[in-house]
């Protein structure tokens, strides 16, 4: 139903994930990789190890390793770190079609993860998902998350192999929809809106305009675009972004490290979300083809306000973020939304954030600073859907 096996064109080897017939042999490479090794009994402290090598190198194909492995894994993190999971739209998703879902980006690993897992449960096909190679730090990691049904935005490249770069991805997106017959998962900008102001980046659509043997506005249509919005309750991440601001407010050439990086996944990953819900919006094709300009920008403007009309609309707000934009605003216009106990856990939960950035002589000015940051982080949502006007049905 799933994967079968295809030989993947050589144009594209470097960013493919691994196919079944790769599988085997790249799974012996992993498990033997003491990174690897230390990742796993990080997450899963109580694990027999070699029980669970053992277990992974009797799997056959990469739907079995995503479904009984991933699958579980997800699962009892779900359970550990989420006040439950939900999707609303799937009615949204024809099974006759293969999709490129894009949503909003809450969190480094668990977007796109979550969103297979509730795509699981309900017995669809999972997505292929884009990863940036910034992020795949051991050669392990890019191991693994191939071996995952993930293929590889490649970032690092120099100017003039940008175009290239760009070129290949898209190549690879039209390829996986209309020939493996696979959906593709993809954030909507690069990298995470620190401030949760989620905005398409026009870049992002014009790469997937490039390939195809039409107008800009075929191309696109060609990807199947549907917008999912993803909402988070809690951010666990919202600390580490608040420190961000503050670093960059005290030095604008503040650069994140490597170690940054690592430990945002590792945050986002075992830290409390509270509730998570994924909210499928329609495809944007039936709105993008009747759009009157073929003119090329006008066309990839389009695009980007349809998916954003149909992310903000479909946010889930949650007390917090209804908290939040009553507190920036100094009104009391949501005060029907929450309770005087739910402004007091939130405000506790705030205070205690903020006591765990790791930044020397902070003042009582620029805890105020961040206070403020990590309130618009949870108001945007919220001020967002609000100013999405004529939410598609």
């Amino acid at each position: 139903m799933f994967y079968k096996y295809k030989e993947i064109p050589a144009e594209f080897s470097d960013i493919a994930p691994f196919n079944d017939k790769m599988f085997k042999e790249k799974m012996k490479e992993l498990v033997a990789e003491p990174g690897f090794e230390h990742a796993v009994r990080y997450i899963m402290p109580d694990v027999d190890y070699p029980a669970f090598v053992d277990g992974l190198l009797k799997i056959e194909t990469q739907s079995d390793f995503q479904r009984r492995v991933m699958g579980n894994f997800l699962e009892e993190l779900a359970k550990k770190t989420t006040n439950g999971i939900e999707i609303d739209g799937i009615e949204n998703c024809s099974p006759r079609r293969n999709y490129t879902f894009i949503t909003n980006h809450r969190d480094i690993v668990l977007d796109a993860s979550f969103l297979n897992l509730c795509f699981i449960r309900a017995g669809m096909p999972i997505t292929q998902v884009a990863i940036g190679n910034n992020l795949l730090i051991f050669e392990w990691i890019a191991d693994l998350v191939k071996l995952n049904r993930s293929f590889i935005v490649k970032r690092d490249v120099k100017r003039v192999e940008a175009l290239d770069a760009a070129r290949q991805l898209s190549a690879y997106i039209h390829y996986t929809i209309a020939t493996l017959h696979e959906s593709v998962w993809i954030a909507q900008r690069e990298g995470r809106a620190k401030d949760s102001n989620d905005m398409t980046q026009e870049s992002l659509v014009k790469m997937l305009s490039l390939a195809g043997d039409g107008s800009v506005k075929d191309n696109l249509l060609g990807v199947n675009l549907c917008p999912v919005s993803i909402s988070y309750e809690f951010d666990p991440n919202d600390y580490l972004k608040a420190r961000e601001f503050l670093l960059r407010r005290r030095d604008p050439e503040f650069k994140k490290t490597q170690r940054d990086d690592l430990f945002s996944m590792e945050t986002g990953i075992l830290r409390n979300k509270g509730r998570v819900m994924f909210r499928v919006g329609r495809c944007i094709n039936d709105r993008l083809v009747d759009f009157p300009s073929d003119d090329r920008l006008e066309v990839i403007r389009e695009a980007c306000r349809l998916v954003d009309q149909t992310i903000h609309c479909g946010y889930e707000i949650y007390p917090c973020n209804y908290i939040a934009y009553d507190e920036l605003s100094g009104k009391k216009d949501f005060a029907s939304r929450y309770s005087a106990a739910d402004v007091e856990s939130f405000d506790r939960y705030i205070n205690a954030q903020l006591d765990k950035v790791d930044v020397a002589d902070v003042t009582a000015e620029e805890r105020d600073f961040m206070r403020g940051m990590m309130l618009t982080m949870y108001a945007n949502p919220l001020k967002n859907k609000l100013s999405a006007l004529d939410c598609p049905k």
